[in-house]
């Protein structure tokens, strides 16, 4: 692209290209709330100003190649790229509409958005779909904001209606560290979407060091460890990263890590059958959370064409959270979503690199 994405650009920044200052609170009020995609439509800003975003500034980058709705409600977003190529990112309908009996609405549906973060990913997990593509590159603060602002639009969700953000998509969130960290700053904006950091949360594969260096940000946002095992040999095999990061770093990182008193870091446990299903597993994982405030979420494996790995017995699943929850560690099976659909992080673009749609 020759002009920079303004969607890339927190207040303060812009605050050094416009002038003067006070424009750029209505432009982000044309971006965020009435979500414009020229800056021809921002009524209440001078000509010259307009002209002069226009000559430096573009406001979108990227177009839905395809969308896959489930019956459950989530919706999986392929965007397509200003460079062509594609990233995914998923609504999540956690609660729909609730009504009084005279019509009126009791309560209006509650959202989670999984948004990517980088095209492909370099942690190379076996059983993660967006592992087959390997890396291309990472997003810009902008990519990842979009991704937001195109949902949002879709559905026609209301600037000031509250989701929660998960940055869990495609690529490691943590690996693009600098733009990710940005575009938080920008969602909790109050000019902007003011989605507060405690609606948002990010989910890494524990790359310890820079664990440590989002701690120092202090951003105020949830932390996720996609932990999948509870010995650094089966990590090894399921998580190559876990070769520069093993769990004891993780642990060290995580203790070091500042969380809401309100809150807990949450442990992503992906269950796989006859792999970490065991309560041998369990017990484990309980000794390795000692002393940390944690929650772990237990995720049935969602198998995806030419994967190794099996869906496990719920019962199974079930036995590994009830020995949790006996030795006090808050647990939790997540509901799995958009099991009719391509799931599977990195399945749906997968399936439209086949079909020809990124070239």
């Amino acid at each position: 692209m020759n002009k920079e994405q303004i969607l890339s650009y927190t207040k303060e920044e812009l605050e050094r290209v416009v002038n003067p200052k006070f424009r750029v609170k209505q432009i982000y009020n044309w971006l965020y709330h009435k979500r414009v995609e020229s800056f021809e439509d921002m009524k209440n800003l001078p000509k010259d100003l307009k002209q002069d975003l226009n000559q430096k500034f573009t406001i979108t980058t990227m177009s839905i190649a395809s969308k896959q709705v489930s019956k459950d409600g989530s919706i999986k977003y392929l965007f397509r790229l200003h460079d062509g190529h594609t990233v995914e990112a998923v609504l999540l309908l956690m609660r729909d509409t609730q009504y009084h009996e005279d019509g009126s609405i009791k309560h209006l549906p509650k959202y989670t958005v999984c948004v990517s973060s980088q095209v492909g990913c370099k942690v190379g997990c076996a059983f993660c779909y967006t592992a087959k593509g390997g890396f291309i590159r990472n997003l810009s603060t902008g990519e990842i904001v979009e991704q937001i602002l195109q949902i949002y639009k879709d559905n026609n969700i209301a600037s000031n209606r509250k989701i929660n953000i998960v940055y869990m998509g495609m690529g490691e969130p943590l690996d693009n560290l600098e733009n990710f960290a940005k575009a938080v700053k920008i969602f909790s904006d109050n000019d902007g979407l003011d989605i507060s950091p405690i609606r948002q949360t990010v989910s890494t594969s524990g790359l310890s060091s820079k664990i440590k260096k989002l701690a120092k940000m202090d951003l105020g946002i949830n932390l996720a460890i996609s932990l999948h095992a509870v010995d650094d040999q089966l990590r090894q095999q399921l998580m190559p990263i876990n070769k520069a990061y093993n769990i004891a770093s993780i642990m060290d990182a995580v203790r070091e890590f500042p969380i809401n008193l309100r809150k807990k870091v949450m442990f992503e446990y992906l269950v796989i059958k006859d792999v970490n299903d065991n309560i041998e597993s369990a017990k484990k994982l309980v000794k390795l959370l000692n002393g940390i405030q944690a929650k772990v979420n237990l995720i049935l494996f969602n198998p995806h064409e030419g994967g190794e790995f099996q869906r496990p017995d719920i019962k199974d699943v079930v036995a590994f959270q009830e020995y949790l929850l006996k030795k006090g560690v808050i647990c939790t099976i997540r509901e799995s979503k958009g099991l009719d659909i391509s799931a599977a992080c990195g399945q749906l673009r997968e399936q439209k690199l086949k079909e020809g749609v990124e070239q």
